[in-house]
């Protein structure tokens, strides 16, 4: 059967570790980092380490031909109970149908894995549906912007800590939507905090790097506020240490705050407003406020900047001598005048 994102990564790793092992597995899906963390532990788990040097064969999908895939699978192992046939970037075999029949009578002594990264394996073939009668799919689709902050919540509380809601949203909005990125800088958190404690603003700026006072998450706050003293200096701070805070990753972040906002105002019921912005509630109470802050137009007003300020920032409609910070200041003062 397959596994979805349902079913998180901790809770796959715990019942893998049982030993029930299927004689085949295909780890498949856009996001890479599920796919990376099972194909490590299968890895270190399947055969013993005493045995590995014999009893473990890792290929790449590019490099060899199905039916040596199959070859390998129907050895026996030289040392242990079972053998591991691992392959890597499975997505680039060209022709799978020298398995489908060893799917049929699979040696029960052999752990075959397929990495399949990047996209996920047309659910309505039949070698498909064999993969799941026959062994295990495991099937994780990308993790969205919005989903970041829960899916680092997760995280943080699965491993014994605890984070607030604008903790989470700082290291996403920060760290951008690569789960490998963030699953590290994560585990340099824990080290420092010990075996618990809290994942606070304090010890990311401490061990990430990502100050607790001038990111884009504390600017889209000012903005709804129209707060000036703190806009202006954010994004003068910004713009002093451009490699930390690119244009390119603050637009949309700010894009996307005015643009839940107009949604905010719209709302005939403000109490489904966390379900409908795709948001922690923790959250609603600064679009609440901010709402009473701008109109429609005015909202309207700063996607035509925002739309303007991106064009400018890749060169359109730029002289060359305007710089980033400058085209992000220039913006901000229009958004909140």
């Amino acid at each position: 059967m397959a596994k979805q994102a349902t079913e998180s990564i901790q809770s796959v790793l715990r019942r893998l570790k049982g030993g029930d092992w299927k004689p085949v597995y295909l780890l498949t899906g856009e996001e890479n980092y599920y796919i990376d963390q099972l194909s490590d532990f299968f890895e270190k788990h399947v055969v013993e380490e005493s045995a590995q040097s014999f009893d473990q064969t890792v290929c790449y999908g590019r490099d060899v031909e199905m039916s040596a895939v199959v070859g390998l699978s129907k050895r026996y192992p030289m040392l242990g109970d079972r053998q591991l046939v691992l392959v890597k970037e499975a997505q680039d075999i060209r022709d799978w149908e020298p398995l489908i029949p060893y799917l049929d009578q699979p040696m029960p002594s052999t752990v075959l894995v397929f990495c399949y990264r990047h996209k996920k394996m047309d659910k309505r073939t039949s070698l498909y549906k064999k993969l799941q009668k026959v062994g295990e799919v495991f099937d994780y689709p990308r993790i969205y912007d919005n989903q970041l902050p829960q899916w680092i919540t997760d995280y943080v509380e699965g491993a014994g800590y605890t984070i607030r809601p604008d903790c989470a949203m700082l290291l996403a909005d920060s760290l951008g939507n690569n789960l490998t990125v963030i699953a590290n800088e994560l585990s340099k958190i824990f080290a420092t905090l010990g075996a618990q404690g809290a994942v606070t603003a304090a010890v990311i700026e401490k061990v990430v790097g990502i100050s607790r006072e001038y990111n884009v998450f504390e600017l889209q706050s000012a903005i709804g506020r129209r707060d000036v003293v703190k806009c202006n200096r954010i994004v003068n701070y910004f713009a002093a240490n451009p490699k930390s805070n690119p244009i390119q990753m603050v637009l949309p972040t700010l894009y996307s705050y005015l643009v839940k906002l107009m949604i905010y105002i719209q709302l005939p019921d403000k109490g489904e407003a966390a379900s409908v912005l795709g948001v922690h509630p923790f959250f609603v109470k600064e679009y609440a406020s901010a709402a009473g802050n701008y109109t429609l137009g005015k909202l309207a007003a700063c996607i035509g900047y925002l739309n303007e300020a991106d064009l400018r920032s890749k060169g359109i409609g730029n002289s060359g001598t305007v710089t980033d910070g400058e085209i992000l200041k220039e913006l901000v003062f229009k958004i909140i005048h």
